[in-house]
């Protein structure tokens, strides 16, 4: 590698590099943030106590066999393939022609969640099943008891391996290239082959993802951060507590009446 010809890549070619490297944060915002709310939805779906019989027990069951094989499949196998099989498999069998962006938001949203959803499971699960009694026994069904009580633990529990999932996706966004979508490996790809200068290119290409990933990695950590909250707090001794008697109260009391207060 020489120095003269990274400043020449970089000097001719930085319009696309810029173009690629958005292609590769839009396409991994938008699966992340979709593919967070699928599983979302399928962690809270498999975690629903199952009735001890009737037809709920029967649409639950065949609902928890559907969303399982999803996860399972999505999860074992390579999302290069399931690219291929997306994007060319759908236009064959078929004869839908997705564009091309929509269909990585798409393969990255779908594989996205199948992961999430387990993280939200495993999440849910860690959650005191204390939490769950005291809920139902002030009076709260199962959905408020989510909403109110176990999710909002588990969306800061899992906000760290949710960031690791986008991570992982702004890396992942190369294999997209198999269907031409115009991300950063790809456009790197091009550079690459109209200079012949395939390590210069692609080292720029490796310093543009390790500026994506590091920013985003210390963004979710100040996120982090802001909900611990601080780490000291300041105890106040009870005797330094301010109780105001009863006399002073119903002074105040008084004194609010008089001056119409």
């Amino acid at each position: 590698m020489t120095w003269e010809w990274l400043i020449k890549i970089v000097q001719n070619n930085w319009p696309s590099f810029l173009r690629g490297a958005w292609a590769t944060l839009y396409i991994s915002i938008i699966g992340t943030i979709l593919g967070s709310l699928i599983g979302l939805l399928i962690g809270t779906i498999r975690t629903i106590p199952m009735p001890d019989r009737g037809l709920k027990r029967i649409v639950l069951k065949i609902s928890n066999v559907i969303l399982s094989m999803y996860v399972e499949f999505f999860r074992g196998t390579p999302m290069i393939v399931q690219a291929m099989v997306i994007f060319y498999g759908s236009a064959m069998a078929f004869g839908i022609d997705m564009d091309r962006t929509i269909a990585a938001i798409f393969i990255v949203s779908i594989n996205t969640g199948a992961y999430t959803a387990e993280i939200v499971r495993g999440g849910i699960i860690s959650i005191d099943k204390g939490q769950f009694e005291a809920a139902h026994a002030i009076g709260m069904n199962h959905t408020k008891t989510m909403l109110h009580v176990v999710l909002p633990q588990v969306l800061r529990n899992i906000l760290p391996p949710m960031g690791n999932e986008f991570v992982i996706n702004i890396k992942d966004t190369s294999v997209l290239n198999v269907i031409a979508v115009s991300e950063l490996f790809f456009t790197t790809k091009s550079v690459a082959g109209n200079n012949y200068r395939y390590f210069e290119a692609f080292f720029v290409a490796s310093i543009l993802y390790l500026i994506m990933t590091l920013t985003v990695t210390r963004i979710l950590r100040f996120i982090e951060r802001r909900l611990d909250g601080p780490e000291n707090y300041n105890i106040i001794p009870g005797n330094q507590m301010q109780v105001e008697r009863p006399e002073d109260l119903l002074h105040k009391d008084k004194s609010n009446t008089k001056t119409g207060i």
